[in-house]
C-alpha cells in the first residue's frame, strides 16, 4: 500500500486542502477508519479521487482525523502539501 498520511485535530466546518503534483484519491478518515483502511478491511471515509487538485474536503465533525494521500498502488516521487482553512 502506497500512501502519505497526516493525524491532526480538525474541527467540523474546517476545510481540509491538498494539492498533490499527481491525481490521487484524497481522504479524511477517523482514527478507527484509518486503523481498518491500513489493514485492508472495510472503512468509510470523506473525499475521493481527484484528478483536478486542490482537493478541498469539509470536515463533517470535530475529532481527530487522519488525511491520506493514496497513489493508487502505485509509486511516484510527489510533491504535495496539506493545510487547513478553519471553520
Amino acid at each position: 500500500m502506497s500512501f502519505l498520511h497526516k493525524r491532526m485535530h480538525l474541527n467540523a466546518g474546517d476545510i481540509v486542502v491538498v494539492d498533490c503534483s499527481h491525481q490521487c484519491n484524497v481522504m479524511i478518515l477517523t482514527d478507527n477508519n484509518f486503523s481498518n483502511y491500513q489493514r485492508g478491511g472495510q472503512f468509510h471515509y470523506h473525499g475521493g479521487h481527484y484528478k483536478r487538485l486542490p482537493a478541498r474536503i469539509q470536515v463533517p465533525h470535530s475529532d481527530e482525523w487522519n488525511v491520506v494521500l493514496d497513489l493508487g498502488g502505485g509509486s511516484a516521487s510527489i510533491r504535495h502539501s496539506i493545510s487547513v482553512i478553519p471553520a
